[in-house]
């Protein structure tokens, strides 16, 4: 490969890459001039990261299907606190065992589900009859929607329907819910983030038996062959099966590591590690499968950049001061646990046959219709995805705080999560889970930052809080500018060659 070549792909990677390198400079500039200490900013950063990453995530399928920024995840954050609240006000009425701690917040997931499926469907069918105005559609919808959950809080519960919990209730009325509900009275606060390592295999354990045990029945009821290996075989799921299962036995008979695994957050040194020599092992794998196995001509630029990137990543842990700052960080297992399985999910969704549609729906949907693809019906299917995804980002979100802001806490959560997948380089119409978990990232870490760099610099912290807002509110006003301008650009092209 030529001089030339190397610079053109550099060149493309650093334009591909030019938001995510000006916050990532922004960032940095904030932290030296912050005066905090690593310890502090890890600490909270990994803190905030495993409380809103799910949030955006939700994004991801919309904006493949070609609804783009769903700013409609208010509705699922609105399903997770109604859900919320039915399940303490009967935990607080009952006092059942099995609606408080971690089986109440499952119990939350598992009613917020069908509240976020039926609202999610609601505004698919919406959107499919205003296509092309759908993220302005859900910015005006969440203003009517909020309307009719402040009337449900404020007038229903308690008024309409009486509700026998009166600790969750105004004192003076009984009519009305309390503005901030503590969820440490329910052992519902950090319910997930303490669950331990041994509960997460043991019942990973079941959970993966039971899902190979269907998926033979299935196939046996279909009459399809049983097979090892290829993309449909057993391999891929018998293999975690065996990982789970000989954890079980070294649980069993070590007693070291019985002690390890009960432990429920992991040293944040160790997990960074970790994580980067996973992410290598699995750009390494891109490569091979690149060069060995498809035999594709080139040489995967793209692959070994991130690897380069992940090698100085695992390198920069290795900092005395990066490392002791890790050190005093610990990352809640089962809550970054859920990250990476929705992660998987998502990536693994958009190769199947249904998210291959939504792909085809959202790159142009004139080719979508004339290969006999429903895109009504695939853009409703996004949007109820998306719903349930934010609505289980919400309880996340609750849990981890301890408490439900009854009337504030599901207002900004579409402008946070729209700003920080846009910080890590997504547009309107095209976003992945590198895009997600790098905004998350680069946008929390300046919301740490931007007031203490500003109070040391300008002597007001406030000016800070309103450069964050500022970025917050700039960076999707950019997005959609941009989106606008592009849309006319391509009528005028397109009236051009006609």
């Amino acid at each position: 490969m030529d001089n030339q070549t190397i610079k053109n792909n550099i060149r493309d990677f650093v334009f591909e890459n030019k938001v995510v390198l000006l916050f990532l400079t922004i960032t940095a500039f904030a932290f030296y001039f912050s005066g905090l200490t690593t310890v502090a900013f890890f600490s909270e950063l990994f803190t905030r990261f495993g409380r809103n990453t799910f949030m955006v995530l939700a994004l991801l399928i919309p904006v493949v299907a070609g609804l783009g920024l769903n700013f409609a995840i208010v509705i699922g954050a609105m399903s997770a606190q109604i859900a919320m609240f039915i399940i303490v006000a009967l935990a607080g009425w009952t006092g059942h065992d099995v609606l408080h701690g971690v089986s109440g917040v499952f119990l939350v997931a598992l009613l917020a589900t069908p509240i976020a499926i039926i609202l999610g469907f609601l505004m698919g069918k919406m959107f499919n009859k205003m296509k092309g105005s759908e993220m302005i559609a859900g910015m005006v919808t969440n203003f009517f929607a909020d309307g009719f959950y402040q009337f449900l809080f404020l007038f229903v519960f308690g008024g309409i329907i009486p509700i026998a919990a009166a600790q969750l209730m105004t004192s003076h009325t009984g009519v009305g819910v309390l503005n901030v509900i503590d969820l440490g009275n329910f052992e519902m606060r950090q319910a997930l983030d303490d669950v331990s390592m041994f509960h997460i295999l043991i019942y990973g354990f079941y959970a993966m038996i039971i899902l190979v045990v269907c998926l033979i029945a299935y196939k046996l009821i279909k009459k399809q062959p049983l097979k090892l290996f290829g993309k449909e075989g057993l391999i891929k799921f018998l293999i975690p099966l065996a990982l789970l299962g000989i954890s079980y036995l070294l649980m069993l008979t070590v007693e070291p590591y019985l002690a390890f695994t009960y432990q429920n957050r992991l040293n944040g040194v160790y997990a960074s590690r970790l994580a980067a020599i996973a992410l290598g092992l699995m750009m390494i794998y891109q490569i091979v499968r690149h060069v060995r196995i498809q035999k594709r001509p080139g040489k995967p630029i793209k692959q070994f950049v991130y690897l380069g990137i992940v090698a100085v990543g695992f390198l920069i842990t290795l900092l005395p001061e990066v490392a002791n700052g890790l050190d005093h960080v610990r990352i809640p297992v089962l809550t970054y646990a859920l990250i990476v399985a929705v992660c998987l999910f998502i990536n693994w969704f958009l190769q199947t046959r249904l998210g291959q549609n939504m792909r085809t729906a959202g790159h142009d949907r004139n080719v979508a219709i004339a290969a006999g693809i429903n895109v009504d019906r695939t853009r409703v299917i996004a949007m109820c995805m998306s719903t349930v995804i934010a609505a289980y980002g919400q309880i996340i979100i609750m849990q981890n705080l301890g408490v439900m802001v009854t009337y504030g806490a599901h207002l900004n959560v579409g402008l946070y999560a729209i700003a920080a997948l846009l910080v890590g380089g997504a547009t309107v119409a095209r976003a992945s889970v590198k895009h997600a978990i790098t905004g998350v990232l680069l946008f929390h870490a300046l919301f740490i930052l931007a007031p203490l760099a500003s109070a040391n610099l300008l002597g007001q912290a406030l000016f800070g809080e309103y450069f964050r807002m500022f970025v917050a509110n700039a960076v999707i006003a950019l997005a959609l500018i941009m989106h606008a301008w592009k849309r006319v650009v391509k009528r005028k092209k397109l009236k051009a060659q006609a």
